[in-house]
């Protein structure tokens, strides 16, 4: 990614810094007098700290931060007994959703090995996975449902950086990936947090556009897709700067490029081929190809992690069906690039992408608003422990939106927007 001529003269600290004000002035816009409680892999040390030091000017009350330790977690694999796989930290992940439900907003930094577990037993991996994913499920339907402000930022960790870059020396691989990071968080300007107020902007007349269409369907076409994605009865498009039920207005990803909404769970039908690998709790699943009918994957392949693909559709009932669509132009920056950085937060902004698993019960008209779990079924939202996107969109996929009374129009060409 191309930088500001200047900016990257900067010293890190202040582009760190820059970076630390847009999440929690932009990503989080935490209030005076909030608590924070943030996740960081211990390598992102400098960022969680430029963060707590940023949140507490903002009148923040208490900043509680929990670190991972890639060590630690290669511990378990390697000596921990059998049985240990099916526990998970319950009483850790009930005490977050206290927090967020007394006020407290969310801060995730993403950085984390991508091939962590590449080596490990994948029906391990799979069973610490469904252990986590279902003590989780109190503070995931909070955050999903957009109860309090949230958001995730990344860090350029050397794991990471030596996966994206493989070819340099590690320190120039961690000196190219921070500059990616800084240049897609758009800290890269004279007025970091104006830049973000203009893109926020851009991206809500986006979703007014497509919530004004009241589209009842997609239909993706291209080399080997040709899918139709009902949409859920009462949706709403979201993208960008979002405001939580708590009323404070967050961007719950930094970086963004797309625009998204809610699938009918049981109206999706056809065919799709993946244009970007997954990269998934270390295992690279590429060239995916599945087969929808009835709004449930029938058929499922890839060149690559297969079965790890097999696994994660066998977590629960709604693992094989759709809880987010999302459109994102291949002319995106983070596309642009021409990297594949191993990571969901900025691929899944290089292109268009579907997400296996649960809904967002935000995209819904009034955001959802007084809907119970049994109104969000009724109106099509999918539940599922888990939530991963995969990349659907490229230069070669078009997309219409269908009207309800069945007419095409085209929404996007070749990957761009048609309007």
């Amino acid at each position: 990614m191309s930088q500001t001529p200047g900016t990257a003269a900067l010293p890190f600290t202040e582009r760190l810094d820059r970076l630390a004000e847009v999440a929690v002035r932009v990503g989080l816009g935490l209030k005076a007098g909030q608590e924070l409680v943030m996740t960081a892999p211990l390598e992102a040390v400098p960022l969680a700290r430029a963060i707590t030091e940023q949140a507490y000017k903002a009148g923040a009350s208490l900043v509680t931060t929990f670190y991972a330790d890639d060590a630690a977690t290669l511990a378990r694999f390697t000596h921990a007994p059998d049985e240990a796989f099916d526990r998970a930290a319950g009483w850790l992940y009930a005490g977050m959703a206290d927090a967020y439900r007394s006020g407290a907003a969310r801060l995730a930094i993403s950085g984390d090995d991508p091939s962590l577990l590449a080596g490990q037993d994948p029906s391990k991996v799979a069973r610490a996975n469904r252990s986590r994913s279902q003590a989780y499920v109190p503070a995931l339907e909070l955050i999903a449902g957009f109860s309090t402000n949230w958001t995730i930022v990344s860090a350029a960790t050397k794991p990471w950086a030596r996966t994206v870059f493989p070819d340099l020396p590690e320190d120039e691989a961690v000196a190219r990936l921070w500059d990616a990071v800084f240049s897609a968080s758009r800290i890269d300007g004279p007025d970091p947090v104006a830049a973000w107020g203009t893109h926020n902007r851009d991206l809500a007349r986006r979703t007014e556009r497509l919530n004004g269409a009241r589209f009842s369907a997609l239909r993706f076409r291209g080399p080997g897709t040709d899918l139709t994605v009902g949409l859920a009865d009462d949706h709403e498009w979201c993208g960008g700067a979002t405001t939580a039920k708590n009323g404070i207005v967050c961007n719950a990803n930094i970086p963004t490029e797309e625009v998204f909404t809610t699938p009918h769970r049981a109206r999706v039908e056809g065919y799709v081929a993946s244009t970007k690998p997954l990269s998934y709790q270390g295992t690279l699943i590429d060239d995916i190809r599945v087969r929808f009918a009835e709004g449930r994957i029938v058929e499922a392949n890839a060149r690559t992690g297969s079965d790890v693909l097999a696994k994660v559709l066998d977590t629960d009932e709604g693992a094989a069906r759709l809880g987010e669509v999302a459109l994102v132009p291949a002319s995106s920056a983070i596309s642009a690039s021409g990297l594949l950085f191993y990571n969901t937060l900025y691929d899944e902004n290089a292109a268009s992408h579907i997400a296996l698993g649960q809904a967002y019960s935000k995209c819904f008209r009034n955001g959802g608003d007084g809907l119970s779990e049994s109104d969000l079924a009724e109106r099509g939202a999918n539940r599922s422990l888990i939530h991963i996107d995969w990349m659907i969109g490229s230069a070669e996929i078009d997309v219409d939106g269908i009207t309800a009374s069945g007419e095409a129009l085209p929404v996007m060409r070749r990957g761009e927007w048609a309007d």
